[in-house]
């Protein structure tokens, strides 16, 4: 009896392992990074929320990110974030001030840019279902490190072209950023100077260089 129940735990162990790296999930994941990655530039309007339910907390807002290789500008109501591969800009209009510092792709920090291929380095990945009432496919990636800025992610991936159609990040403290694209242009022709942010077109802005 003792070693029945020794077999089965460790069946059922092997079968946590294999769900920990899916590879139905990385097929989704590997057609929808490869869809994004042969666009050489695009544009897609979000709308995002941060609920907190333990907290009653519940805010919204909009904004649009414009991707270009590695360069990104999202622009949201209260800021802009301008990322040439190099350097990143953070504009706030209300204040009148930007700060530039180094832009460091090995850092933690979740790219926007990089959410398309984010399940390549230190996650795990595990497809949740076909949602085929709304033709989408959910899929969780769960980071490796036990310390990681988000315990979870939650993608929604449609079934019918690859594309995103939304994510859900997850945090300790209860709160969770869910992202929500409602337009995609693909095709953008956009020039590199789009992702640098030009002090002189904003008199009287404070500089904050930080490198």
């Amino acid at each position: 009896m003792k070693k029945f129940v020794c077999v089965a735990f460790l069946i059922a162990i092997g079968k946590i392992s294999v769900a920990q790296y899916d590879p139905k999930a990385l097929e989704i994941l590997e057609a929808m990074s490869k869809k994004y990655k042969a666009i050489p530039a695009f544009e897609a309007n979000l709308t995002s929320a941060m609920t907190n339910e333990s907290e009653g907390i519940k805010e919204e807002f909009k904004g649009k990110i414009t991707v270009k290789g590695e360069k990104f500008k999202l622009t949201l109501e209260d800021q802009e974030i301008i990322n040439n591969g190099t350097t990143v800009w953070t504009y706030l209009p209300s204040a009148k001030e930007v700060s530039i510092d180094n832009f460091d792709p090995k850092s933690d920090e979740i790219n926007p840019v990089k959410i398309f291929e984010i399940y390549k380095k230190g996650f795990k990945y595990l497809y949740l279902g076909d949602k085929t009432e709304v033709g989408f496919e959910e899929i969780d990636l769960v980071p490796e490190k036990k310390n990681a800025q988000y315990f979870k992610i939650k993608m929604m991936i449609s079934k019918k072209d690859q594309s995103i159609q939304s994510w859900t990040m997850f945090d300790k403290a209860g709160n969770r950023y869910k992202y929500f694209i409602t337009k995609f242009v693909s095709n953008l022709k956009v020039d590199d100077s789009f992702f640098v942010f030009d002090a002189k077109r904003y008199p009287g802005v404070e500089v904050n260089d930080l490198r």
